[in-house]
């Protein structure tokens, strides 16, 4: 950046952190007009027409990366032979530049991206999932409510040009720790008020033995549970319903209990498959009926969802992830000219901007029982 806009770092690669957000506006219009077009057909292969789509914008970001120059003070270690002759090395065996890492990793990057991908990935999926909220609604939302907090990015930007970048960002990390529980509630009085209703008269217990009880994570859906309590809860969590735990004696059978009613489960060792599947569906018809009858709906009524309150609240998230990202490229200027890149490439989401093991976070939310 030229040295005459040392002032303005912040607003200006506030910019750059836009293009995040923008992009997963513009992916939500591309799911919803193929939504659109091909309606029915789209669990089956209209969800492919937005990665063949996808395939445009690789060849316009790379025209994009093979157009820009490199920085001044780059170009100015390049002419006086200054650059490092081992980054990585540099970067990582040096105490002077691994407390960069250090920093970035555990206290820059730890918060900002639980706030980046909760406020708009997370947000999201609980609307789908937990809430039941039409695709089409919950993109549209999702979608009006980053398009309006976008411009907050720059103001934050701006912002910390003035009263610098740690303030912004550990203010949003905090706001967001202490109000993502009620507005997490709010989505759901407002979204659907029928599932709040029932969760309310007739709340969800899973009584089980905590010793037989595994730890259940299963991304792809491929690990068999085969004890009472496993498949209790995973049946739950399929469904998309919330639940409480209460202790059971040892060697008991997993119960659920849904308001008055009382489904059991069953322990699936030594089953044959076809026995196995033949009880685990008589079990899954059982727990339906009892959730359908105490009320918990399937999907969120749209005549009750009160978007104008839905989208404010969607907003609040989007706004919380202004604060933390907005300025935080721009304190990429800590770290040392010489190793830079690869000081400030390792944290799953550092002050450069790039990505990686946290867009798992949503999946691992709703994956664990």
């Amino acid at each position: 950046m030229p040295a005459y806009l040392n002032n303005r770092r912040g607003e200006y690669t506030a910019w750059i952190q836009t293009t995040a957000t923008l992009g997963l506006f513009l992916s939500l219009i591309v799911i919803m007009l193929t939504r659109n077009y091909t309606g029915a057909d789209f669990d089956t292969w209209g969800w492919r027409v937005p990665f063949l789509v996808s395939i445009v914008l690789l060849f316009v970001s790379m025209w994009i990366r093979l157009s820009l120059n490199e920085s001044p003070a780059f170009l100015k270690m390049k002419a006086e032979g200054t650059r490092s002759k081992a980054p990585i090395s540099e970067s990582f065996g040096e105490w002077k530049n691994l407390r960069y890492v250090i920093i970035a990793l555990l206290g820059l990057t730890a918060g900002q991206a639980v706030v980046w991908y909760t406020g708009q990935f997370y947000a999201l999926f609980f609307l789908t999932q937990t809430l039941k909220v039409a695709p089409q609604t919950a993109n549209l939302l999702i979608a009006g409510s980053l398009i309006i907090a976008t411009p907050l990015f720059i103001v934050f930007g701006r912002l910390s040009d003035s009263i610098g970048r740690k303030p912004i960002i550990m203010a949003g990390c905090l706001i967001a720790a202490l109000t993502y529980f009620p507005i997490f509630q709010g989505l759901t009085h407002f979204a659907n008020p029928a599932l709040e209703e029932a969760s309310e008269k007739s709340p969800i217990h899973v009584a089980a033995d905590p010793a037989a009880c595994s730890f259940m994570f299963d991304p792809i859906g491929k690990a068999k549970f085969l004890n009472s309590c496993d498949l209790a809860k995973n049946a739950l969590v399929k469904s998309g319903f919330s639940y409480k735990n209460d202790d059971a004696p040892a060697g008991s059978v997993a119960t659920v209990k849904i308001g008055d009613k009382v489904v059991a489960s069953f322990e699936g060792a030594g089953m044959d498959k076809d026995a196995f599947k033949a009880k685990q569906m008589e079990f899954t018809d059982a727990l339906n009926d009892a959730i359908k009858s105490a009320g918990y709906p399937t999907k969120a009524d749209p005549e009750r969802i009160n978007q104008p309150m839905v989208l404010l609240l969607l907003v609040i998230l989007v706004a919380y992830v202004t604060m933390v990202y907005g300025p935080i490229a721009a304190m990429s200027e800590g770290a040392p000219g010489r190793a830079r890149l690869p000081t400030i490439s390792i944290p799953p989401k550092p002050p450069a901007g790039r990505q990686a093991p946290a867009p798992l976070e949503p999946i691992i939310f709703f994956d664990l029982p």
